[in-house]
């Protein structure tokens, strides 16, 4: 009756040996944490049914192996570094083995006892690690997606759940030559935050909380202030067409989006794209975004439409809304496209607009205009090697300027232009893999020329202004010793058609992660 129930016993788990190799031949290894419980849920359903049909034998020992096998409980998390299917099936196959040998009649060797109890052990030590690194998104490469900067894009390649990153920066800028009221300052320009959730691959949610000039307790912007860049909900359907809501960073340029410290040359981002394109420009709205073919991508938004109140002689970057209580009797509409030629390999050919009125029915010298404004641009960037070069011009229009400029220097302020320009080019070249083979340390000596003037165009009855027509020549050295860091220094030399600014010298760093 004995040997019956023994050899009941060896063909049960001979079996349950067959079964597990089959749900491992078919689930492989596990690659997620649903995966993983997929396979110890069809494991322990499998190896109830054994216990079920089992004689209770206290002779047995092989019984008993398989209850300690299954008794330690499992908790998950997130994806799994132990093969749990191979380490149950070597299991199995040992204690198979060991009822097998006739000298193994009456029980299972101490040793096979203490090795299962051993890789139980293991497995749930392993277990409980993961459980307690749930909270912790395991580090992955930077990298850009969606012409957002690689740090803002870290949502976008997580499975699920939570994703933090962000990036820094500061600099000394010492003012050089004849100063007026101007003084040297160091300061830590931006301290950001990158929080996103991704709800499923369909929905996430992406933002960045920017904290400028390292306080807000003096209360006034110039000394600092917390604002949210942007904040908003994606929806991907399929790589050609997408959906995107909230407080959007505008497609307009190629620092608006892509604004951390490591990808652009120099302490300050170019004034072309500061002053004629505003940064950072953000806006409410909803559009879409997708790519029409691998090569080709594209991004288009309704927003709210600017407010013509904050127009100045400096240009139209005093009038974003930015999300906070933003006029919206009036919108905007956005769109940028860049190719990517397969024949040109690092190229990058771009351009965006804008179009929208900033009147938001208010009132300017007794009537409503509608202030129609246009803004557009066209950009190239080249990468190839070690060489980086960018190119990019920008052309506005202001419609209803004279009745602006009206009211404006009615209430003491200036004269606001019918239109205006900028465009920059920029080269640098990174040295130093002439001086170290197979570096990943980076050192750039580079150069940028830029011309813009915010009133190119008087509107009529009103004198251009020869102190907005600047020219700026700008060079320095970038230096990373990782990819993720960067040291800068660079000069630069402001020349007006009329009247002066003082050059400076900035030393500074930045960092993303």
């Amino acid at each position: 009756m004995i040997n019956q129930e023994k050899s009941s016993i060896k063909y049960s788990l001979i079996a349950l040996l067959m079964v597990s190799s089959a749900s491992a031949s078919a689930l492989d290894r596990p690659q997620s944490m649903d995966d993983m419980w997929k396979i110890i849920q069809a494991q322990q359903k499998q190896i109830d049914e054994m216990k079920a049909s089992m004689t209770a034998s206290a002779e047995t020992a092989a019984t008993k192996v398989i209850t300690n096998t299954t008794s330690t409980p499992v908790v998950f998390s997130t994806t799994p570094k132990v093969d749990v299917t191979n380490t149950t099936q070597q299991t199995v196959e040992n204690n198979v083995s060991s009822n097998t040998n006739p000298s193994a009649d009456n029980k299972v060797s101490t040793t096979s006892v203490k090795n299962l109890e051993r890789k139980t052990n293991i497995l749930s030590q392993e277990v409980e690690k993961l459980r307690t690194n749930l909270a912790i998104p395991e580090e992955k490469q930077l990298k850009s997606a969606y012409g957002m900067g690689p740090a803002a894009s870290k949502v976008y390649q997580v499975g699920k759940g939570l994703s933090i990153g962000g990036y820094g920066e500061g600099f000394y800028q010492d003012v050089v030559g004849d100063k007026g009221a101007a003084r040297s300052t160091a300061d830590l320009e931006r301290m950001v935050l990158y929080v996103g959730y991704k709800f499923s691959d369909k929905i996430l949610f992406n933002s960045e909380l920017e904290f400028e000039h390292a306080t807000t307790g003096e209360g006034a912007e110039a000394k600092g202030e917390v604002s949210a860049e942007f904040a908003s909900l994606d929806f991907f359907f399929n790589p050609v067409i997408n959906a995107r809501a909230g407080l959007v960073l505008m497609p307009m340029g190629m620092t608006n989006r892509m604004h951390e410290p490591l990808f652009y040359f120099g302490n300050h981002r170019p004034v072309v794209e500061q002053t004629i394109i505003p940064t950072t420009w953000r806006e409410m709205g909803a559009g879409i975004f997708g790519s029409i073919t691998p090569n080709l991508s594209y991004t288009t938004y309704v927003v709210n439409g600017l407010d013509a109140k904050g127009f100045t002689s400096n240009g139209i970057y005093e009038g974003k809304g930015g999300g906070s209580n933003a006029k919206a009797q009036s919108f905007g509409y956005v769109a940028q496209m860049n190719y990517d030629p397969d024949a040109l390999p690092g190229v990058t050919v771009g351009g965006s607009a804008y179009v929208g009125n900033a009147g938001q029915d208010q009132v300017f010298n007794g009537l409503k205009p509608n202030v129609l404004t246009q803004l557009y641009e066209g950009h190239v960037q080249w990468k190839y090697r070690g060489l980086e070069f960018r190119t990019l011009g920008s052309w506005g229009l202001i419609n209803d300027a004279a009745i602006l400029s009206a009211a404006s220097v009615a209430n003491g302020g200036t004269v606001i232009g019918s239109q205006n320009y900028g465009w920059y080019s920029e080269l640098g070249y990174d040295v130093l893999p002439l001086i170290i083979k197979d570096t990943p340390q980076y050192l750039a000596p580079f150069f940028r020329f830029e011309k813009l003037n915010t009133i190119a165009k008087a509107p009529t009855g009103f004198s251009t202004d020869p102190t907005k027509d600047w020219q700026i020549f700008q060079f320095g050295l970038q230096y990373k010793p990782l990819p993720q860091v960067v040291l800068k220094a660079d000069y630069r030399n402001f020349v007006a058609k009329q009247g002066s600014q003082p050059d400076d010298f900035n030393l500074g760093f930045g960092f993303i992660f």
